[in-house]
């Protein structure tokens, strides 16, 4: 989860000059293929209104807010799948079009979020960890509930059974005994969705939430070979270039739900990246890591920012290469580089490149 919202978003101090340097750029950046590309932006909340939870809630008057803010500004709220299909197919979508998803099954997703949604006719997907919910936790969501949320349109896709970090190793297993466990935990997961919720939980393109957001090269290759478009909760729009093992989401929690960052996000579009090397989220060695991105097309304006808000290290190798370096060791645990540059009409190309530190 981000702690603060990235790049030119950002109001630390620190930022400030860059955003004097970017914002004259705006009228000079080709706003053109913009509005042609099959480009979408997808949210993801946890709880709501569970004030015991900051860091994975919202406050259901910032909720409002934002679904305010969506339905004044003339933005389309899709189901999942079907931005999905578009993206696949390299089909353009309308301009200003958002999904909404939800990790773990949480009761305040049934008791608070659902209510706000439907009596706007929003389609929405959560993504279950199905343990808890078989084993009745409390804070949960009940199968019940889940199926007369199913009647009214609201889809349900697979987070694990267990919520276990696909990135995660026991110390008694080998990379072959990881597979195993990770493939029998995805795939029970998927059985119980079926049981409870029908034949609509295996339909084309079936997705994926990688438990904490976390993955690396192997799972994320694991969860592609099951046949599953993956999601993680690394922020940025998606794109026809963005990688289907994990493709982004904007995080969205109490303390940066504020309606100025979320309106700005709401409105991004994809940096077209085409390849980033290395993609390997896992670091184990080479702390601070550095980042080589090869952009589609020459982009003026691109900046860079660790998940604080403070602009990292940019050196262009050409034209559309570029290479990205913290001046710092990464913290232990998730972290991510943000980058973004000026799209024009007051929008931003955004990606975010999630690390998962173990030193």
């Amino acid at each position: 989860m981000e702690t603060a919202p990235p790049g030119p978003f950002s109001l630390r101090m620190d930022t400030q000059p860059m955003l004097r340097y970017l914002l004259p750029l705006l009228l000079l950046t080709a706003s053109t293929g913009a509005a042609a590309a099959s480009h979408a932006v997808a949210f993801m909340y946890h709880r709501f209104g569970e004030d015991r939870y900051p860091s994975t809630s919202i406050r259901l008057e910032q909720f409002d807010a934002q679904l305010d803010y969506l339905q004044q500004n003339g933005f389309q709220v899709w189901p999942l799948e079907r931005v999905i299909e578009h993206i696949l197919r390299n089909e353009p979508l309308p301009e200003r079009t958002i999904a909404i998803t939800v990790d773990d099954a949480y009761l305040s997703v049934y008791e608070h979020a659902w209510p706000r949604l439907k009596a706007r006719g929003w389609p929405f997907t959560v993504f279950v960890n199905t343990d808890p919910v078989d084993r009745r936790l409390g804070g949960f969501m009940s199968w019940e509930q889940m199926r007369t949320m199913q009647q009214a349109g609201v889809r349900f896709a697979n987070h694990t059974a267990s919520h276990d970090s696909l990135a995660a190793r026991r110390a008694d297993e080998d990379e072959a005994a990881w597979e195993r466990r990770v493939h029998a935990d995805i795939g029970r997961a998927q059985q119980r969705l079926h049981e409870e919720l029908g034949a609509a939980v295996d339909q084309e393109p079936r997705l994926f939430a990688y438990p904490y957001g976390e993955y690396d090269t192997r799972a994320a290759d694991l969860v592609r070979r099951m046949g599953y478009i993956g999601f993680g909760q690394h922020s940025g729009a998606i794109g026809t270039l963005s990688d289907r093992r994990a493709l982004p989401r904007y995080p969205m929690a109490e303390a940066f739900a504020a309606i100025e960052p979320f309106a700005r996000k709401a409105a991004s579009l994809p940096l077209p990246v085409a390849q980033a090397t290395p993609w390997e989220p896992h670091i184990t060695t080479n702390n601070p890591p550095p980042l080589t991105l090869t952009l589609q097309q020459p982009l003026r304006g691109v900046a860079c920012y660790n998940a604080a808000g403070q602009p990292l290290t940019l050196t262009w190798l050409d034209d559309t290469r570029l290479q990205v370096q913290a001046a710092e060791r990464l913290p232990h645990g998730r972290s991510r580089y943000n980058c973004t540059a000026p799209a024009g009409s007051g929008r931003w190309y955004w990606y975010s490149h999630p690390w998962l530190v173990d030193d």
